[in-house]
């Protein structure tokens, strides 16, 4: 099987590369989980659950920014094998080792902040004063219209709590 070998001293830095596309990639499908802030999407688990539903008016409308708790660690990892493959192309001896290492540090820092943005939603923070009095607020992603004095309902039970135009 000897002519499945690569001699090639190129050959492996294209093994490099295709390494750090593939991990690259897996890092963002990894990113891509269906975690979502808004009213419109119920998961599995919530799905035919009785929910109580009670009636209000909106009293404000905030913008706010909405954020992931904690990043996945996807994006640091894709970008520091594609910085550390980047750096592997300058320099050669300690020059290129060091080049490597920087490469590694420097791609990880911005692919996490990357992945820090993406996690970001905008969002909306609703104050509503039920019908029986009481005022409750809450936040989630800003891709359903709503606006101060509007009929809502809110919707909760076993998950998040929804404000739902009527």
């Amino acid at each position: 099987m000897s002519s499945l070998r690569l001699s090639n001293p190129g050959s492996r830095k294209s093994r490099l590369i295709a390494v750090a596309v593939l991990a690259s990639s897996m890092g963002v499908l990894a990113g891509c989980a269906n975690d979502t802030a808004s009213s419109s999407v119920y998961s599995y688990g919530q799905a035919q659950r009785e929910q109580v539903v009670r009636m209000g008016t909106v009293v404000s409308v905030r913008n706010v920014t909405i954020q992931h708790d904690k990043s996945s660690g996807a994006g640091m990892i894709a970008g520091g094998a594609l910085g550390g493959v980047a750096g592997s192309t300058i320099g050669g001896g300690t020059g290129n080792v060091l080049a490597t290492v920087g490469g590694v540090i420097l791609g990880g820092l911005a692919g996490n902040a990357v992945e820090n943005q993406v996690g970001k939603t905008k969002g909306l923070e609703i104050t509503v004063r039920l019908d029986n009095g009481e005022t409750r607020v809450v936040a989630q992603a800003a891709d359903v219209p709503i606006s101060s004095g509007q009929r809502v309902r809110l919707i909760s039970g076993n998950g998040p709590t929804r404000v739902v135009p009527m």
